[in-house]
């Protein structure tokens, strides 16, 4: 039998519904998700957000980034047994300890760093940092002896006492304690964004315990962080970042213990091996680049430790974008740094500097 006309105009218009529903519910699985993953890493809280349409290849990509994390995180450990702690233990016997092709790369980006940064930021001081107690994930309020810190000032340790050649580490200073708390997480941010970049994600924002780098945009939008009051509870302002642009801060509110009113934080000063004074916190932005995140995190230390000379240091390492927060609370910035913060209203910085 042969379908009428009507019939035949019927069924057709069926058929072009399902199709429609079809055509919508692939939109709906193209639509891009938010995709967020959490863990605990280098001592602090980490967080992977990802804006992206395949959920299940994001979750994939994110749980290796947290691998290799973790691996850093155990490879390179300041005081649990690692390839850091035995290379501290050849320095402190004058023997020569064999490096691996990264280790080697890292010890480089160490004494980068603290040639950069005049050896206000300096790895190689792990015994000091370990003297004021800060080897450790629980802080006794004690302070050091007296003579030992003397001692291991007048030693000066820095990495300017690491060679390496063939293969081999050789430190010409018992002193030397080699430390990458200071740039580990920024060094993380940048592999981290090495491998979702690989995995074709490109539209993330990498959090490290406040060391954060952003990729691409969250949507239609750039990913927004808030600069931590460090007195306080809240932000002091926000700021949207651009792909590729890494945010690290310093603070005397991370790692510290108080006594008899005074706090001690793990910012030690390389000059007199005590934590440094003058500043509460240090917010730096870096441009994109492939050691951004690296010096996001390391860079802000050395400004931190300058105090009231921050100024002038910033200027020599390149760093423009910069909001420090002294000791009475007082917040400067550069005019660079102003130009990307939103402060709320009423509020802004004391001090603008060129």
């Amino acid at each position: 039998m042969l379908a009428s006309p009507f019939s035949r105009r019927i069924r057709r218009a069926i058929l072009l519904m399902l199709a429609a529903l079809v055509c919508l519910g692939l939109s709906a699985c193209q639509r891009k998700q938010l995709v967020q993953r959490e863990a605990f890493v280098f001592g602090t809280r980490v967080e992977l957000l990802s804006v992206g349409s395949n959920p299940e290849a994001t979750v994939s990509a994110m749980a290796e980034v947290l691998r290799e994390f973790d691996r850093i995180h155990r490879n390179y450990h300041a005081w649990e047994p690692s390839e850091l702690t035995r290379l501290a233990d050849a320095c402190r016997n004058g023997q020569p300890y064999p490096v691996s092709a990264e280790l080697g790369t890292l010890l480089d980006k160490a004494g980068m760093l603290s040639a950069r940064s005049e050896g206000l930021f300096d790895p190689g001081i792990g015994a000091l940092v370990r003297l004021w107690g800060f080897h450790t994930d629980t802080f006794v309020p004690k302070l050091p002896d007296a003579a030992e810190l003397a001692r291991l000032v007048a030693a000066r340790p820095g990495m300017r006492d690491i060679r390496v050649s063939g293969g081999q580490a050789r430190c010409s200073n018992p002193a030397v304690s080699p430390d990458f708390g200071g740039f580990a997480k920024g060094w993380a941010l940048d592999r981290a964004a090495a491998i979702l970049h690989a995995k074709g994600i490109h539209d993330a924002l990498i959090n490290i315990g406040g060391n954060v780098m952003a990729l691409g945009k969250k949507g239609d939008v750039p990913w927004q962080i808030g600069i931590q009051d460090p007195r306080g509870g809240g932000a002091i302002a926000s700021l949207a970042l651009l792909d590729g642009e890494a945010v690290g801060t310093s603070g005397d509110y991370q790692r510290y213990f108080e006594l008899e009113g005074h706090r001690y934080s793990h910012l030690i000063d390389p000059r007199n091996g005590k934590p440094a004074e003058g500043t509460h916190a240090v917010t730096i932005l870096m441009p994109p680049g492939p050691d951004a995140g690296l010096l996001s995190d390391a860079d802000s230390k050395p400004i931190f430790v300058a105090g009231k000379d921050w100024r002038q240091l910033a200027d020599k390492m390149g760093v423009q974008h910069v909001l420090r927060v002294d000791a009475e609370g007082r917040i400067a910035v550069t005019r660079a740094m102003l130009a990307r913060l939103n402060f709320p209203a009423n509020h802004g910085p004391d001090l603008v500097v060129d």
